[in-house]
């Protein structure tokens, strides 16, 4: 399929986007106290609050095994122990369990089989009920499942599994439901901008809930990190219901220029009607299938990282449970600081005509894939010099930050008006990493050596180069022809 090139897209070089319309001269809405970046302020707290309860169960795990019958899990490391300096501990009367490496990789992974299950129901349903409800919701039932963990937990593996199952189907529409939302809100040229502030709450969610899960478990018992960051997803749901509405014609606080400015900057974008879905081109569509390749490797080591660093902190580099949260902890700062500065850089690059939309984002993904495969790699062989062992990990980490304006973003770029839809596409096979990448990880380190962590960082790396070449042939940056069409052919 032929790419499609929009008028807007052709004029890419020669005119801003706010006044390629002849006809047409809008005003650029300010961007402080607007509706639009008060939604991405709220959206990052709430994906601040989904990644705080996907991540917490890592540091939780480290203090929920019985140390003292598993050698896999006892306080001896491949690199010498760091011992905290001595302070109090309050009695700690939470259970013990004795699961094996692969029972902990189960768990860790589980949570990604029922994440599958509505990653393309959670886009389709967006677009017909609305997305404020949905992803509020969603997010919801996270959260309460997230609460009963220490009980499932005392009945048995097995019921802790379905618990972390239960929790990934209603955390599975949140991103096609917020590429739903964004589809309506974000102005082209303010799309790497909007998201970026909108998912950095992703990655401060890795970076607060890590070392405080830590904390929490040092100071009181591993049941209180599920008990207070579900808490504060309660208060999150809250401020959503009050706060949000589903596109800027609903919100009933917003100005009447940042209404008029949305709406206009959109009207050559988005489908005059969506009542029709035109499936058979979505799934035949080739710059969907690059977007698909290029998520399900970055994934792959982002999912590594997440679920298993503070094992590899805990079991190679000796870290202690406290040590560790704050110590992982730190290369999700760097990405999110990279987020942030790269949706910046690529709104400006395409605002100032330097380059269009599909070599930013072609850019933006080579780096972001290719620079973390390297030093991730490279981490693997800095042997117990801790301090270098961190600075790659970081590194890798910090890089990745940078594909949040690249493919990451492609959806709306291809088809906007469908874009949670084909969220949910690529998000089902991006989340196939998050259910078998523990798994294989962990069953491929049953002696945490050194080698086996190798081999686990050379496969992430592996994949990683695949999707970013696979990405850079079959990338495209203009909305497709099939999401602009107002009538369809029988069976499209």
């Amino acid at each position: 399929m032929e790419p499609y090139v929009s008028d807007e897209e052709g004029d890419e070089q020669e005119k801003p986007l706010l006044h390629r319309d002849k006809d047409i001269h809008v005003q650029r809405a300010p961007a402080c106290c607007s509706a639009r970046y008060g939604l991405a302020l709220l959206s990052s707290f709430g994906f601040f609050v989904v990644y705080s309860l996907r991540v917490n169960l890592s540091v939780a795990m480290v203090d929920m095994l019985n140390n003292t019958n598993h050698h896999s899990t006892n306080s001896s490391s491949v690199c010498p122990a760091h011992s905290d300096p001595p302070r109090p501990k309050r009695n700690h009367t939470a259970s013990v369990y004795d699961w094996d490496s692969e029972t902990q990789g189960w768990i860790l992974g589980s949570f990604f089989y029922g994440y599958i299950l509505t990653q393309i129901p959670g886009g389709y349903l967006a677009g017909r009920l609305g997305p404020k409800w949905l992803l509020g919701f969603g997010v919801l039932g996270t959260v309460l499942f997230t609460m009963l963990t220490p009980a499932a937990a005392d009945w048995g593996a097995g019921y802790l599994i379905a618990v972390r199952v239960l929790e990934g189907v209603g955390e599975g529409v949140t991103f096609p439901a917020m590429y739903t939302m964004w589809a309506a809100w974000a102005p082209p040229m303010e799309r790497s901008r909007l998201l970026t502030i909108s998912y950095i709450g992703a990655q401060l969610g890795t970076v607060i809930a890590l070392p405080l899960s830590g904390e929490i478990c040092f100071y009181l018992d591993w049941t209180y990190v599920f008990y207070l960051f579900g808490a504060v997803g309660l208060l999150w749901f809250v401020l959503w219901a009050l706060l949000v509405s589903n596109s800027p014609n609903d919100h009933p606080r917003i100005s009447e220029q940042e209404r008029l400015y949305i709406n206009s900057s959109l009207k050559n974008e988005l489908s005059t009607s969506t009542d029709h879905i035109p499936w058979r081109s979505i799934v035949t569509s080739v710059p969907l299938l690059a977007i698909v390749v290029a998520h399900f490797s970055y994934n792959w080591t982002f999912y590594t990282l997440l679920t298993l660093l503070p094992t590899y902190m805990k079991d190679v580099l000796g870290f202690s449970i406290k040590e560790n949260g704050f110590l992982s902890a730190f290369p999700y700062i760097g990405c999110a600081m990279l987020a942030v500065l790269s949706g910046q850089l690529a709104d400006y690059l395409r605002e100032t005509r330097h380059c269009d939309t599909v070599k930013v984002r072609k850019a933006f993904s080579l780096v972001g894939m290719v620079g973390p495969a390297i030093f991730l790699v490279a981490a693997g062989y800095t042997g117990c010099n801790y301090t270098l062992a961190l600075t790659f990990l970081t590194i890798s980490s910090s890089l990745g930050g940078v594909c949040a304006s690249g493919f990451n973003i492609n959806h709306l770029d291809i088809a906007p008006s469908f874009a949670g839809i084909l969220l949910g596409i690529t998000n089902t096979f991006a989340t196939i990493p998050g259910m078998v990448g523990p798994v294989i990880a962990r069953s491929l380190t049953a002696n945490n050596t050194m080698e086996e962590w190798q081999t686990v960082f050379y496969i992430a790396a592996a994949i990683n180069l695949f999707g970013a070449i696979i990405y850079t042939a079959l990338g495209q940056g203009s909305v497709q022809p099939w999401a602009v069409k107002t009538t369809f052919n029988h069976g499209d």
